[in-house]
């Protein structure tokens, strides 16, 4: 646990001491439609960084390598083979030679370079090229300690995607999941973080006791997720800076299916008591809760808006489990899915377009999608189970767990996937054992920005 507290506190001393711009007036409009379910993915190529000093050794490699890596895996663009580039990276340093470019195919280039300056910072600069229309899109330098340079590679990656998608990017984000191990009647199940990609992968729990739905905050360095520590299920507050985990208040019943309001500063959960399972929130400044549902139904897996105004949860009060929405305060309940089967674990996606959720119809599991107002429903994932939908702060993206049937041992293999909104482009997140509740975080931020 120090090492891995170390770690990301060092990750937390990025220093972004020199945002500079060097973007040409743009009469270029390369951009990607991600709009339709297949696109052509376009092709860029992302040379090494590199190294005006010799000190710099292999990271204008590495970075290259990541945002190669970063950019294939969104399904969004297609990397040029680097063992086809003509130009250098050290005249790239000058400019590009577009027509060397355009004889690659390449409608899209990106370059850099990496400088260790005198006090052992790295200044690692980048620029984005319109090969066709032979201008550059945008450049940026970044100022840091060496030892943060995998995070510099997934902040220029979401740059790259956001000029050439006009979307958010999601590199630069972690994602907190359930990490499984041992037999099936005696599962070992904690808490694990990694990057996106997989890398800087720690656990943050030892197994000692079963954890499940693991949120992160919007706004906090800190995870909310439910125990059994004590044989007694309850929903704990786990801060990532110092380790500290707390029990979310003394509740009379069972607490389960943690989430946090945009801002923060309540926690939504379920509470089964006196028969009722219903949905509460805690204030976490003042401690107070709030009932807002009083049904003799079950109400559970509730999800803010990304407004805070609006709630949408699952519940059998129809006679069988269907999502619903309501207001912040617990009032004005809608029924919104009305398809065959049950229904559950229903996300808000970041932009407020669309709720994730899961349905369970003749023995099949699907992730689907559809409009807060219940129209527009379609599925994009199907599978023996899929479940858990969580989305990337970019709305675009979402992850899952996906579990396949038993093997002739009875082993049982989970493991996380992420796929486009449309469908397009699901694919296995590295993970070094089964794994199931993924969370995305929110993209992180970057202290000492000027």
């Amino acid at each position: 646990m120090q090492k891995y507290l170390a770690t990301r506190l060092g990750l937390l001393a990025l220093l972004l001491v020199g945002l500079t711009f060097f973007t040409q007036s743009a009469r270029a409009q390369l951009t990607v439609d991600i709009t339709r379910g297949f696109v052509e993915p376009l092709p860029i190529a992302i040379s090494n960084f590199h190294a005006l000093d010799g000190e710099a050794g292999s990271a204008g490699r590495d970075i290259a390598g990541v945002i190669t890596a970063n950019l294939r895996s969104s399904g969004l663009f297609e990397p040029v083979d680097p063992r086809a580039f003509i130009q250098e990276p050290a005249s790239l340093h000058a400019g590009p030679r577009f027509a060397d470019w355009r004889l690659l195919n390449a409608e899209a280039l990106v370059s850099g370079s990496i400088d260790l300056q005198a006090d052992g910072r790295m200044r690692v600069e980048f620029r984005l090229w319109d090969v066709l229309a032979e201008e550059q899109l945008v450049g940026l330098a970044y100022t840091t300690t060496p030892s943060n340079w995998r995070r510099i590679a997934h902040i220029i990656s979401d740059e790259v995607y956001e000029r050439l998608t006009g979307e958010g990017g999601y590199f630069d984000t972690r994602i907190v999941y359930v990490a499984e191990s041992g037999p099936q009647n005696r599962r070992v199940k904690r808490l694990a973080i990694m990057d996106q990609d997989g890398e800087n992968h720690r656990y943050l729990t030892d197994g000692s006791t079963m954890v499940l739905t693991p949120r992160f905050s919007p706004t906090r360095q800190e995870i909310t997720f439910m125990s059994y520590e004590g044989d007694r299920p309850r929903v704990y507050l786990f801060n990532l800076n110092t380790g500290q985990r707390e029990v979310l208040g003394e509740f009379p019943g069972m607490t389960f299916a943690p989430n946090f309001s945009p801002d923060g500063n309540q926690v939504i959960f379920s509470m089964a008591a006196g028969g009722n399972t219903d949905i509460y929130t805690l204030d976490l400044r003042t401690r107070s809760t709030q009932r807002l549902t009083n049904h003799p139904s079950i109400d559970t897996s509730p999800s803010y808006a990304p407004d805070g105004r609006r709630i949408v949860f699952n519940s059998d009060r129809g006679g069988g489990q269907q999502l619903y929405v309501m207001d912040a305060q617990g009032g004005s309940v809608q029924r919104i899915s009305f398809g065959e089967g049950r229904y559950a674990t229903p996300v808000w996606s970041p932009r407020g377009d669309l709720i994730a959720f899961t349905r369970m119809h003749q023995g099949n599991f699907y992730v689907g999608v559809m409009r807060p107002d219940g129209s527009g429903e379609r599925m994009i994932s199907r599978g023996y189970l899929v479940e858990g939908p969580t989305w990337a702060p970019n709305g675009r993206v979402l992850s899952f767990f996906r579990q396949e049937p038993a093997d002739s041992s009875g082993q049982v293999r989970s493991r996380l996937v992420s796929v486009d909104v449309t469908g397009f482009n699901e694919r296995e997140l590295p993970t070094p054992m089964d794994a199931s509740d993924p969370a995305w975080s929110p993209l992180q931020t970057l202290p000492g920005a000027s």
